[in-house]
């Protein structure tokens, strides 16, 4: 027998969250119920090594509408959202981080919003960085300005995964091939009717974040490969710079051997040999990225597996008992 649709699921992909869940609990929890209509919370739990599954476990024995789809292993934070979204049944489905860095009383705002205006997708701004450090304002600055110059000014700035999709959107992201997209950008991209809601973002409530610099760069690396060609346009620039350097020097080497000015040049000949290998490397490197997503593509390896979702029983969706027990 089919579950009925819920009015809201909201996602929440987690990673060895325990600290902070108790917390996250109590604040979403009292949002929701006080929306006074059905609801679903699926929380993904991206392969956490602490003790965040049990206190999944604990907190569904008193929480009917809590959901827990558990993956096999840690695939990201973005692979994580992505398989919550797919498998949200909820008219609406709002994504947020468990850190309790986006306020959970935004939600209410953002289905309000959608409802009010007839929009598919409201985004939750962020109004104020001031508790950010210099070096997180300055990089997601430089982050929000590089994207909104590749795939367009429909991407909002300062805007990250605290949205609210409909239904359609959803289905609209079911529907695209790439198995892991940077769904910051790729949601701007679908063109549906959209919004924003402006709130200011809080200090994390618990824990340690888990989107250290190494990840921030590898969602920017991403980001601009998945939506542009402009990176190889820049070997292509750069290639073209390093051709004219060595022409002006081939014409002054002439020239001084026509002058009888012919000395030992080790100098500008050392230099001209790295800089036309740097240019070599780094036009193999940019190409390098754009073979390693073909070669991804090719495979055709999930992004994520799932383990077991709370929600249904089967094959790979464990009776939610048996997946209770298996998580203590």
């Amino acid at each position: 027998m089919t579950a009925p649709q819920p009015a809201l699921s909201v996602v929440v992909p987690m990673f060895n969250e325990e600290a902070v869940l108790p917390l996250l609990a109590v604040r979403l929890r009292g949002v929701l119920d006080g929306l006074a209509e059905t609801y679903e919370v699926v929380a993904v739990d991206d392969g956490s090594a602490d003790a965040t599954p049990a206190a999944l476990a604990a907190l569904r024995v008193g929480w009917p509408e809590l959901r827990v789809l558990r993956l096999r292993r840690n695939s990201g934070h973005q692979a994580a959202l992505h398989a919550g979204l797919l498998r949200a049944r909820g008219a609406y489905v709002a994504s947020i981080d468990a850190d309790l860095q986006d306020p959970p009383e935004v939600i209410v705002e953002l289905l309000r919003r959608a409802r009010a205006d007839d929009l598919d997708v409201v985004y939750a701004v962020r109004a104020d960085r001031s508790r950010d450090t210099r070096f997180k304002r300055w990089t997601a600055a430089g982050y929000y300005r590089l994207v909104r110059r590749l795939v367009g000014e429909q991407v909002p700035a300062q805007a990250g995964d605290f949205r609210l999709l409909s239904r359609a959107v959803v289905e609209a992201l079911r529907e695209l091939p790439e198995r892991n997209p940077v769904l910051r950008l790729v949601v701007p991209w679908l063109g549906f009717p959209s919004g924003e809601v402006t709130y200011e973002r809080q200090e994390r409530a618990a824990g340690r974040t888990k989107y250290p610099l190494s990840r921030m760069a590898g969602l920017a690396a991403e980001s601009v490969t998945s939506f542009s060609a402009a990176p190889l346009r820049v070997a292509t620039w750069l290639g073209l710079v390093g051709v004219a350097v060595c022409g002006v020097l081939v014409v002054v080497a002439v020239l001084a051997w026509f002058a009888g000015g012919t000395v030992s040049g080790w100098p500008s000949l050392y230099v001209a040999i790295l800089f036309l290998g740097a240019v070599q490397l780094l036009c193999l490197g940019l190409l390098g990225e754009y073979v390693a997503r073909i070669y991804t593509a090719v495979q055709g390896r999930p992004a994520y597996q799932v383990a077991g979702d709370s929600a249904a029983a089967g094959p790979d969706r464990p009776d939610p008992a048996e997946l209770a027990d298996s998580l203590r």
